[in-house]
């Protein structure tokens, strides 16, 4: 029989939790202060909250078919500063393309880009010099296991400061279809600002904070030229894309119209200007990593309009273009900063272990 958690082991673990960090500050050190002294070394790479990963073997990214003993992952990855992320494959397939014209990355003659992941058969991971463009998948669950992936992946790969930008799709609260907003704070359904996650059965709510000076960099990119609007304000992000949400058309509904406009107008009055399903678990993983990050997402419909997306779709292709374009105009700004914009060539010969690549390989491969 595997072993069971008593109440008295799962109380144990909660009281350890909630005075770990009072305990670990130094005097007069902000939390931001505390967070990054312990997630980075002192020359800026990333540093893990888990000693566990240093005893092992390997660690094998599994849901991104890497591994650290398999690939030289700091050849591969040891160059990237901006990780983007987005819901599905294609988009950040797009992205890639996008990028690679914007930073003029030249790849070498007769390649392509190649999807880093695809033995995984989950993710999607494309690299164009420093940035690293990366499906994570629909809702909070998806997301969380990219996210631990990724974050372990910048260590191993010894990156310095990344910076991680989700580019997403949400429903607008009050705002016009095709407006692009950046998120300030990443509220749960319960408007808190933070990420409930359950640990050895006990709740436990990490915050959910974004790079506020980073969101205003990005919206300082907004052109006057734009034909659209580009807006900072709060994000919902919620479990669930129907009755979550307050749509009335999922395969249930035990709340009338009055009800859901109510509920609405009561996000508007908060300062929520948009919905979506993944903010709140980007921001707390990234916080806590001591990352920074930024949410920059186009609204496809405004909610107090209707429940269902039924724009043209030529029309939505245009539309999540414009987050895209908004990111990029950041990461053009930072290389064109460091001197760094110029044409980058990849790298080759990243497999350290072809027995323990094919492996991993295989690994991945099989289904749960």
């Amino acid at each position: 029989m595997p072993p069971t958690i008593t109440d008295n082991q799962s109380h144990d673990f909660k009281a350890h939790y909630d005075c770990a960090h009072r305990s670990s500050l130094q005097d007069d050190e902000t939390d931001d202060a505390y967070v990054k002294r312990i997630t980075r070394y002192s020359d800026g790479t990333v540093k893990l909250r888990n000693s566990n990963i240093e005893l092992m073997d390997q660690d094998i990214l599994y849901h991104l078919a890497l591994g650290s003993e398999s690939h030289d992952l700091q050849e591969m990855f040891g160059d990237v500063k901006f990780v983007c992320m987005g819901g599905t494959p294609k988009r950040m397939e797009n992205f890639a393309h996008f990028i690679m014209n914007e930073i003029g990355y030249k790849l070498p003659a007769g390649t392509q880009l190649q999807d880093i992941s695809a033995y995984s058969y989950r993710y999607s991971m494309y690299k164009v010099g420093p940035v690293l463009c990366v499906s994570h998948g629909m809702g909070t669950p998806s997301v969380s296991i990219l996210m631990h992936e990724m974050i372990k992946l910048m260590y191993h790969a010894k990156c310095k400061d990344p910076v991680f930008i989700r580019i997403g799709t949400c429903g607008g609260v009050g705002v016009d279809g095709g407006t692009v907003i950046i998120t300030e704070d990443a509220l749960d359904g319960q408007l808190r600002n933070s990420h409930e996650f359950t640990i050895l059965g006990e709740t436990i709510h990490r915050p959910a904070k974004l790079d506020k000076k980073l969101a205003r960099e990005l919206k300082s990119l907004a052109s006057a030229d734009d034909p659209y609007d580009t807006i900072i304000g709060k994000t919902l992000c919620t479990n669930d894309f129907y009755e979550g949400q307050g749509r009335l058309d999922g395969a249930f509904c035990e709340f009338s119209e009055n009800d859901k406009m109510a509920y609405l107008e009561k996000l508007r009055e908060h300062g929520v200007v948009n919905i979506e399903m993944e903010s709140t678990i980007f921001a707390a993983l990234t916080h806590h990593a001591g990352i920074k990050a930024a949410v920059v997402c186009v609204a496809l419909l405004n909610r107090l309009n209707g429940d269902q997306v039924n724009a043209p779709k030529e029309v939505m292709n245009e539309w999540q273009q414009r987050p895209q374009i908004l990111v990029s105009r950041y990461i053009r700004k930072i290389l064109t900063h460091n001197g760094q914009l110029k044409s980058l060539f990849g790298h080759q010969g990243s497999i350290k272990s072809p027995r323990r690549f094919k492996l991993v390989q295989q690994e991945s491969q099989a289904h749960e």
